[in-house]
């Protein structure tokens, strides 16, 4: 069965680069691409009360731009991204990124998100941009692997994991990690993130447990007693010329003390590595 892979865009220059790194990153599969653009109509504010219908002039007009715009997309995509494995689909709609995202995933039963770390505004400064960082926080039917601007596509070699061994893992929540693992051959980095050195009782079990699900892979773990866990992560991918972070977004978990805020500023808006979080 073909993997199912959601990229929305916008049709910035980051939205195209995320589509080429998704694209080249699953080019061994066979993959469905499902792009998904959200259109907007000018003179629609939330002032006004009443939606622009299908059938409307500003609707329709709206409709045909992006619909347009898909047309370039797919004509530039089919320069260098020719393969047979791959199938594209479109699709305009006039909503809210959240919902139409939402819908997409229960229609085609999508297996994955993946999208640009900011929007074609891109304001500098703004975490990943609020879109990225709303995909992160809300979607919970699927893993969302988030593409920093300047990110050339390269064979991922090393994925960072960082973790502090608190939770208990599931097969399930990292089975995407190993998939993409066992496709590029790519290394698991564990990185324990823990003031203390000493593991707690539970610390090791839950240790162990990870050691046993990530078997199949090569993994190798490694401690952090930095103190700044945002610095940490970022001067541990550097130092190690790392490709990707990845980790388990868990509702209690991901803005709590470890994946805060300025976490995700520091470790996907100002590094070069694009960043998969987990369900």
């Amino acid at each position: 069965m073909n993997k199912r892979i959601l990229i929305p865009t916008d049709f910035s220059k980051n939205a195209l680069n995320a589509c080429r790194y998704t694209i080249d990153l699953y080019a061994k599969l066979n993959c469905d691409f499902y792009f998904l653009n959200v259109f907007g109509v000018e003179k629609f504010t939330t002032n006004i009360l009443t939606i622009p219908e299908e059938g409307s002039a500003e609707y329709e007009q709206a409709k045909a731009a992006s619909e347009k715009n898909f047309v370039k997309l797919l004509d530039t995509l089919a320069l260098h991204h020719d393969n047979l494995k791959h199938n594209y689909y479109t699709k305009s709609t006039f909503s809210f990124l959240s919902e139409a995202i939402k819908n997409m995933i229960a229609e085609k039963d999508i297996d994955l998100i993946a999208m640009g770390t900011k929007g074609a505004t891109g304001t500098k400064g703004v975490l990943f941009g609020s879109n990225t960082v709303m995909a992160m926080e809300k979607i919970r039917e699927c893993p969302v692997l988030a593409i920093p601007e300047h990110v050339a596509y390269l064979s991922p070699k090393e994925i960072v994991f960082p973790t502090d061994y608190k939770d208990t893992y599931k097969r399930s929540e990292l089975r995407y990690l190993i998939e993409l693992a066992k496709m590029h051959n790519a290394e698991i980095a564990i990185l324990h993130l823990n003031k203390k050195k000493e593991l707690t009782e539970s610390q090791l079990k839950n240790q162990q447990l990870l050691k046993s699900i990530l078997s199949e892979v090569k993994h190798e773990f490694h401690n952090l007693t930095e103190s700044n866990i945002g610095k940490g992560i970022e001067s541990f991918v550097e130092s190690r010329e790392s490709d990707m972070v990845a980790f388990i977004n868990r509702k209690h978990f991901f803005f709590g003390n470890v994946f805060s805020r300025p976490l995700i500023k520091e470790i996907g808006y100002d590094s070069d590595v694009p960043i998969l979080a987990l369900h």
